[in-house]
C-alpha cells in the first residue's frame, strides 16, 4: 500500500479545492470498486487519495420534467428510486448486489468496456453531465464526455458533480447480452430510445456498450431510422449499419466477430419488441 495521505471532504466546495491545491497527482475515489482493486495489486500507487461519499453527492431528485442523480450516489439506490424505468433496468444488470451497493453513478462513466452498463443507458437518454471545479461549472452532453478509451473530457481540476437525465418521452429498452443472466461481463450492451408519430420515428438514440473504447451512439443507425416507419426493412438496414460502425473488441468473453454479430441480432430484437407492443 503506497498510499499516504487521505482525504475526506465534507462538501463539494471542499472537494474542489483540495483538488486545486493538491493537482493531478491527487487521485479521486467515489465507491472505489474499480480503484481500490488496482492499489491493492500494485497497478496503481497513488500516495494521495480523496474520497467522495461525503461530499454531498449522493441524492436523485425530479425537477423541470428531469432527474438529477448525484455522482456518488450508489447504483442500488437507483433500483428503490421512482427514476426512469431503463436506469432501473441497467442498474440491476450491473455487476453483483455488493457492486452496486459500492459502485456508483458517476464512477460508472469511468469504467473500462465491457463494463460501464449504465453509461449505456445514460447516453441513450441523452444525459449531461456537470463538471465542476473551484470557482466555476459547465454541463457537458454525454455524448461528448468521452474522447477515447480511459479518456474524457474531464480537466485535471474538475470532479463530475451529477448527471442530469431528461424524463424520456416515447419507447425505450434496454438489453445487456452475456454468456450468464445476471453477473456477467457483457458481449453486447443496447439502449435505444424513440419518439413515434403517425408510425414513423421523429427522434432516435441508439447507443452500445462493449463494441468500442467507450460507450457511444451508433449515429448512422439513429440516422436511418429518421422518418421511416418501423418496419421488418427499415430493422434490417438499421441493424446492419449499427454492427458495421461500432468498434467491437476481442478479449477473454467474445471475439470481435462475435461482438459485431451480437449488435445486429440483438438491436433487430430490441427494435422487434417495440413493433410487438403496437
Amino acid at each position: 500500500m503506497t498510499v499516504q495521505s487521505y482525504y475526506l471532504p465534507g462538501s463539494l466546495a471542499e472537494a474542489t479545492a483540495l483538488l486545486a491545491e493538491q493537482g493531478p497527482a491527487l487521485l479521486v475515489m467515489a465507491g472505489g470498486t474499480v480503484v481500490m482493486p488496482l492499489i491493492n495489486e500494485g497497478i496503481s500507487t497513488p500516495q494521495k487519495v480523496m474520497g467522495l461519499r461525503r461530499a454531498g453527492l449522493n441524492y436523485v431528485r425530479h425537477e423541470d420534467g428531469a432527474f438529477i442523480i448525484g455522482a456518488t450516489t450508489p447504483l442500488a439506490r437507483l433500483l428503490e428510486s421512482d427514476v426512469i424505468p431503463m436506469l432501473r433496468e441497467a442498474a440491476r444488470h450491473t455487476a453483483t448486489w455488493s457492486i452496486r451497493n459500492m459502485g456508483t453513478v458517476g464512477g460508472n462513466l469511468f469504467v473500462p468496456p465491457p463494463a460501464g452498463d449504465l453509461a449505456v443507458a445514460l447516453l441513450a437518454l441523452d444525459a449531461e453531465v456537470k463538471l465542476v471545479r473551484a470557482g466555476g461549472e459547465r454541463i457537458v452532453p454525454l455524448s461528448a464526455f468521452w474522447t477515447g478509451f480511459l479518456q474524457t473530457v474531464l480537466a485535471a481540476d474538475e470532479l463530475v458533480a451529477e448527471i442530469r437525465v431528461p424524463e424520456p418521452g416515447g419507447l425505450t429498452a434496454f438489453r445487456k447480452f452475456g454468456r450468464k443472466q445476471a453477473n456477467t461481463p457483457a458481449i453486447v450492451t443496447l439502449a435505444v430510445h424513440l419518439v413515434m408519430a403517425d408510425r414513423r420515428v421523429q427522434e432516435a438514440r441508439v447507443a452500445l456498450g462493449a463494441v468500442g473504447p467507450h460507450p457511444l451512439r451508433a449515429r448512422q443507425a439513429e440516422a436511418a431510422l429518421i422518418g421511416q416507419p418501423l418496419d421488418t426493412a427499415t430493422i434490417a438496414t438499421v441493424a446492419e449499419l449499427a454492427a458495421a460502425e461500432c468498434e467491437p473488441f476481442t478479449d477473454a468473453i467474445a471475439s470481435d466477430w462475435y461482438r459485431r454479430r451480437m449488435v445486429k441480432v440483438q438491436l433487430s430484437r430490441v427494435l422487434m419488441s417495440f413493433v410487438a407492443e403496437g
